[in-house]
């Protein structure tokens, strides 16, 4: 089971700011090409979409306002956007993890070979194939802790008042935590550290965590920003993972 490692430094912040010189890294750029445009292809078809959506939708959420908040109305309209976006934004990066996840695990190993010197079994694309039910597997995991947990803060939406103040607080709080299980669970994975085991360890380093997280999760509402955020965040991932969980 991975431990932290108590040499370890460095907030969720630099981890974050990490991941943007990682992915120019000789070597690993090339890894970096189908998560990219998985990303690319799906974050930014989804986002224009919403873009002619929000016209729609806005008007009938906030019709559920009850009249006594109707005086916070100038409050409650950006809550309410920022509400749909982080709902949107995070299904749909869910979505495009789910696809790209067998070329973000390939995107952990080399930075980590890279990172550490030492290479690991049946690295490079052939391991990849072989690794995609597995990994397939793992996915299927987080989506299955992750679910009842979304279903239980989009209802609260529907309660009036609390629906339009503080469950967005909430829902990006827990968009972070889950975002910082997303991309940290690949270096996790690669090392065969059951799904259970990556959440005790990363609960150690909660704060900074959520720090990560919580970065991964603005810059994915950020157009252009939200189409590269993916390799990003995976490396990131990666570098802490090296200090922090790596045995040695």
């Amino acid at each position: 089971m991975a431990t932290p490692n108590s040499e370890a430094s460095g907030s969720g912040i630099h981890y974050f700011s990490q991941g943007w010189k990682l992915v120019t890294l000789p070597g690993i750029r090339r890894f970096v090409i189908m998560p990219l445009l998985i990303n690319i292809l799906l974050m930014g078809g989804a986002f224009i979409w919403l873009f002619w959506q929000l016209g729609q939708w806005l008007p009938a959420l906030m019709s559920h306002v009850p009249e006594w908040l109707q005086w916070l109305s100038y409050l409650l309209w950006p809550l309410t956007v920022l509400s749909i976006l982080l709902v949107f934004s995070y299904f749909f990066s869910t979505l495009a993890n789910w696809i790209a996840a067998p070329f973000c695990g390939l995107l952990s190993e080399q930075l980590e070979a890279k990172l550490t010197g030492v290479p690991l079994p049946d690295s490079g694309w052939a391991g990849m194939v072989k690794d995609i039910p597995r990994i397939m597997k793992r996915e299927w995991q987080k989506f299955a802790w992750y679910l009842p947990r979304a279903l239980v803060l989009l209802l609260l939406y529907f309660i009036p008042g609390f629906g339009q103040t503080v469950a967005p607080i909430l829902w990006f709080l827990f968009s972070a935590w889950m975002l910082s299980i997303q991309y940290c669970d690949y270096p996790f994975d690669n090392h065969k550290i059951s799904f259970a085991q990556m959440r005790t360890a990363l609960k150690r380093n909660k704060a900074d965590n959520l720090q990560f997280g919580a970065l991964v999760s603005l810059f994915t509402l950020v157009p252009v920003l939200n189409l590269v955020i993916m390799p990003v965040a995976v490396c990131g991932a990666t570098a802490m993972w090296v200090d922090r969980y790596r045995q040695p």
